[in-house]
């Protein structure tokens, strides 16, 4: 066993308590204070080295609904009850300032501190945040407006943004390449949805993306998830293999048997043990990128692909494979030990290189989607 495996299996005994009071001590507390801008509304981007606040940094969509998110979760898991009236008015603020400030339907991509609108383009990808959002605070009050905000962006993306081809552009203007990666996320919303509705039109949108899955991102063959798609769906060469992603389908399509029944143990097994050959050999964490035949193409390595580890191994866990618990414990020993401990309590570290040096200096809120997801899976399946 590697140095850093063993570290992590000393490390994984009580790790899923000592992150649950990561989470309540530090992460929440630092992302609702230092993460809130008190004078304009709405989330911060992103946090310095030293844990204040970039009051200039442009303004993401998605990180405003990720942040949302984060707060709803945490006050839906009991953890933090401020996380309600926090959500809510993170949801005032994006409905107020990102839905059609120029009369256009849609959410924008950006805006500057102030408000005003950086970036018009429709983007799928932040508008499955946005849909994961609203399905997180509609969770906590079956609020009926929230549902009316939810068909609201339903139509919206059946209206504009439905591909001839299958799933959906990548926003509006169309672009391309085509992405696997916004219809991953709109696949997580819809199980959201599902979750906090209960109603069978979410599984029936659920399965279009499970569909998508089976018929084009998946290479059953090969076994990798592609990243890269012409309009027909057909793969662009070489395939672009994140095993980040290949982690984060195998806890969706777990989601997905949930909800639906349907079986789904074969592809979330092909695709675990394709992950496991993209692993830094010195620390056992995720790399950012590899090609179709397990070569590593970048050595570098990101915070999210390491919560997404640890999501796959708890799905597996919850599915009863043996070991998977010890595995998950494992990938969030991992998760803690090179990437939470970081200077400022709550903040974390974004990216590394090969020989561990740390490549972003500052804390990205994007991130605590991640963090704070694996948290909560991790409590609820193992405890």
């Amino acid at each position: 066993m590697a140095e850093g495996q063993t570290a992590a299996a000393e490390d994984s005994v009580d790790i899923v308590a000592k992150l649950k009071l990561r989470m309540i001590d530090h992460a929440l507390p630092l992302w609702s204070q230092q993460g809130w801008d008190p004078a304009t509304g709405g989330f911060i981007d992103r946090l310095d080295q030293d844990g204040r606040a970039d009051l200039l940094a442009p303004r993401r969509v998605l990180v405003q609904a990720r942040q949302i998110y984060c707060f709803a979760k945490a006050a839906q898991m009991g953890w933090y009850p401020e996380g309600r009236a926090i959500a809510l008015k993170g949801l005032d603020h994006l409905l107020t300032r990102a839905k059609a400030p120029d009369g256009r339907p849609g959410f924008v991509h950006v805006l500057a501190p102030d408000g005003a609108v950086l970036d018009p383009l429709r983007d799928t990808y932040d508008h499955a945040f946005v849909l994961l959002a609203l399905a997180s605070v509609y969770a906590l009050d079956r609020d009926a407006q929230i549902r009316a905000e939810i068909d609201a962006l339903l139509s919206f993306l059946d209206s504009h943004l439905r591909s001839p081809h299958g799933g959906f552009l990548e926003g509006l203007p169309a672009s391309m390449p085509r992405r696997q990666n916004p219809h991953m996320h709109l696949f997580e919303a819809m199980i959201a949805t599902f979750d906090a509705t209960h109603e069978p039109v979410f599984q029936n949108r659920a399965g279009d993306f499970f569909a998508l899955f089976v018929a084009n991102l998946y290479d059953r063959q090969k076994r990798v998830l592609g990243e890269y798609f012409e309009e027909d769906w057909s793969r662009i060469e070489p395939v672009s293999v994140e095993p980040g992603h290949q982690a984060e389908w195998v806890w969706l399509l777990k989601g997905f048997e949930r909800i639906t029944g349907c079986p789904t143990g074969r592809p979330r097994g092909e695709l675990l043990a394709t992950m496991l050959r993209y692993r830094d050999e010195a620390t056992g964490c995720l790399v950012d990128e590899g090609d179709a035949e397990g070569n590593i193409r970048k050595h570098t390595r990101r915070l999210w692909p390491q919560t997404e580890m640890a999501k796959a191994w708890i799905a597996q866990a919850e599915a009863g494979e043996a070991g998977a618990a010890d595995e998950a414990r494992m990938a969030l020993a991992r998760l803690e030990r090179h990437y939470l401990r970081h200077p400022v309590a709550g903040g974390w570290y974004d990216q590394f290189d090969r020989d561990g040096a740390s490549l972003v200096a500052t804390i990205p809120a994007s991130s605590f989607y991640h963090v704070l997801s694996a948290v909560a899976e991790a409590e609820q399946v193992l405890g």
